[in-house]
């Protein structure tokens, strides 16, 4: 269409934000640069407070239940469990603040 009332390539392209379904290679490595830095953040702290003889119970709480990112399946590290899903598994980029949110534990059996 030409003239003054053509459309704009967003106004053409349907929806504005589009997410992709899955996460590309960057996005991946970044995700699991992440995991990792997190990983090194608790074994320096759990290092620290066992030289001054002190421990939290959140940290060993951690611990027990939290997978380190090499004992994680790339499933686990890439997807989360939501049951309104249809394979109850959607990609970890879809959730809401997923650089920022530690998802590790999915129910058992997915």
């Amino acid at each position: 269409m030409f003239g003054p009332f053509r459309l704009t390539s967003p106004l053409s392209g349907g929806l504005l934000w589009k997410m992709p379904w899955r996460l590309s290679r960057h996005q991946k490595y970044r995700h699991r640069e992440r995991l990792r830095r997190v990983d090194d953040i608790i074994s320096t702290l759990d290092m620290a407070l066992a030289k001054q003889g002190l421990s939290t119970k959140k940290l060993e709480v951690w611990k027990k239940d939290m997978p380190t990112e090499a004992e994680m399946l790339p499933r686990d590290k890439y997807t989360i469990f939501d049951r309104k899903v249809k394979r109850y598994r959607k990609g970890i980029h879809k959730l809401p603040k997923w650089t920022r949110l530690s998802q590790r534990i999915n129910p058992p059996g997915f």
